[in-house]
């Protein structure tokens, strides 16, 4: 046979090409072979059936914790692959230069899927993150060292991206602007970006967004008050627009509370969209109100963002932000990281990390994912995991805000 696979009769979208058009997908190892409009079925030793699905990159969760088993909030990336059509996480420093060496290892080197990672400022990373327990990675400084950071970063160029750095009162106490600071001396000494998480003050985001720099990343982008990026009229605040004029990437990074939708709709309004698209998937919001990348992209379409743009954030764009530009694309000679989507119509209930209510006409579910050249179905469609991720209403079901892909209605 010519091909090991063939996806075939899928609308393909894949924004860094600019391509949008029915066309079939073939794969040769790990690599894709052809793409064009009609190749032949008997060409390939398998034939997957994509008619009526949308055929884009393998998307790319620029922020999440999958550091399974190694800390305590870390959940398992090739269970999360194929359902939310993953193919490539990276992780939002959950080690430090202390435990690197263990996540790789016993992770990252493990994993059916491609891992890649943000090193964390703090040496013992993510370490204290509970329900119950919160102990903050950045509250005693002397955890905080540069010089092991920029060896542990050395040591492993190859899978590290970028240095993480948690700001705020949750995850730095009174250490204030300090963990930001010295995480920048890393980063610039290695030469690579920094993502900046900014949770309750202090610091302030007025602290926090001027140090930051063309290519870093303002993770939380959406966050709801305090340290929010709008006002309370719902105009974006001044070095919000500052910082996008200068280059820093602003990533939605939806997690347990950082993602609110009348923030989000203000940010959308004054054409403040997010350049990507992420989870910040973890163990407490595994099962909502974040769940995956998929849900993310989904509540971003109901609140307006355009289609063609939610992919693009969610490949070419987290793809250029980490320097790794054969991702995040569909191309031939490209790596053969593909996934299989569907907009799948219906009334289907989301909520922000503060329990506000959003009802979309329509989502974005996972048939599959082709990750290295391999195909990898999505066990869990339509199983009772699958519907809980969106919530089905009935007619009948009160509501809060109705949206469709088009826009918003309805008031609050």
């Amino acid at each position: 046979m010519q091909y090991e696979l063939l996806l075939k009769g899928g609308r393909v979208v894949d924004p860094a090409s600019g391509l949008d058009a029915l066309r079939d997908v073939a794969i040769s190892g790990t690599c894709v072979a052809a793409i064009d409009a009609d190749i032949p079925p008997d060409r390939a030793a398998r034939v997957i059936d994509a008619s009526g699905a949308v055929v884009t990159p393998g998307l790319i969760d620029l922020h999440s914790h999958v550091y399974w088993g190694g800390t305590s909030l870390g959940v398992d990336a090739d269970r999360l692959a194929a359902r939310s059509g993953t193919t490539t996480f990276i992780d939002a420093g959950s080690a430090g230069a202390g435990n690197f060496l263990g996540f790789r290892r016993h992770v990252m080197e493990r994993s059916k899927v491609r891992i890649l990672a943000y090193m964390n400022i703090s040496f013992a990373g993510i370490f204290g993150f509970s329900r119950t327990v919160m102990v903050g990675e950045c509250g005693d400084l002397r955890l905080c060292d540069p010089r092991e950071v920029v060896a542990a970063v050395r040591a492993h160029e190859d899978v590290v991206v970028g240095v993480k750095v948690r700001s705020g009162r949750i995850a730095g106490g009174t250490s204030g602007i300090a963990p930001v600071d010295l995480a920048l001396e890393a980063a610039d000494r290695v030469g690579l970006p920094l993502m900046a998480h900014i949770d309750e003050p202090p610091p302030g985001r007025s602290e926090v967004l001027p140090r930051l720099r063309r290519g870093d990343i303002l993770t939380h982008c959406f966050r709801p008050f305090p340290n929010a990026p709008v006002f309370a009229s719902g105009a974006v605040r001044p070095d919000m627009r500052l910082a996008r004029e200068r280059g820093v990437v602003f990533d939605i990074g939806h997690g347990m509370g950082s993602f609110d939708f009348e923030v989000a709709r203000a940010m959308l309004r004054d054409g403040l969209a997010p350049d990507v698209i992420s989870s910040d998937v973890h163990l407490y919001c595994v099962d909502g109100p974040a769940f995956d990348i998929l849900v993310c992209m989904s509540k971003l379409l109901a609140l307006g963002m355009p289609f063609t743009d939610i992919i693009r954030a969610a490949t070419q764009r987290p793809a250029e932000v980490i320097a790794r530009p054969e991702l995040g694309r569909l191309a031939v000679g490209a790596p053969a990281d593909v996934a299989v989507l569907r907009l799948q119509p219906g009334r289907f209930s989301f909520v922000d990390s503060g329990g506000a209510k959003l009802v979309a006409k329509e989502r974005l579910t996972s048939d599959g994912i082709v990750a290295g050249g391999v195909w990898w179905p999505n066990e869990t469609a339509g199983d009772a995991s699958e519907t809980e991720r969106y919530q089905p209403l009935a007619r009948s079901t009160h509501i809060d805000v109705v949206c469709d892909h088009f826009g918003c209605g309805g008031q609050r």
